[in-house]
């Protein structure tokens, strides 16, 4: 069987350390942190920290993901239906780029929801509200705002 190959990033030593790809990295002795600059899909995978303590060896192992931020979302109008004063609505929020992206919708009334689809009815009396789309994930959220007025006809 072919032997198991690692990668070493940083080496300590009692109070010395030794960081092998510097300018990549950077070492907080305060907290005893490694900081993964300019990070990358690349740099998504299983990392290993062992302490040695005479005999011993404690091996602690750490998977990391890395995610792609979303991008502003977008609102689209799939069906508008007017009749009586009233308008129906059903609405589409995107988001062009992040990973593992999730939407909510929030609003007044029938503003409230989960996932990238809404539909929505309501007097064109009481038009003046805003419905909020929020494209989120594990590392950020962005915001659209549709405003239903005249049943989304300037949208």
């Amino acid at each position: 069987e072919a032997p198991q190959k690692k990668q070493f990033l940083l080496k300590i030593s009692g109070e010395n350390y030794t960081e092998y790809e510097r300018g990549r990295m950077r070492f907080h002795r305060r907290n005893f942190s490694l900081e993964i600059l300019n990070t990358s899909r690349d740099d998504g995978r299983l990392y290993e920290y062992s302490v040695n303590k005479g005999q011993e060896e404690e091996v602690f192992q750490l998977q990391l993901e890395v995610f792609e931020p979303v991008a502003d979302p977008s609102i689209r109008i799939l069906r508008r239906e007017l009749s009586n004063g009233s308008c129906s609505l059903s609405l589409r929020c995107t988001s062009e780029r992040g990973d593992e992206v999730s939407y909510t919708w929030e609003g007044l009334g029938t503003c409230s929801g989960n996932g990238s689809f809404l539909n929505l009815s309501y007097s064109l009396r009481d038009a003046a509200f805003g419905c909020v789309c929020s494209a989120w994930n594990r590392v950020s959220r962005r915001n659209a705002t549709f405003r239903p007025s005249q049943c989304g006809s300037e949208q």
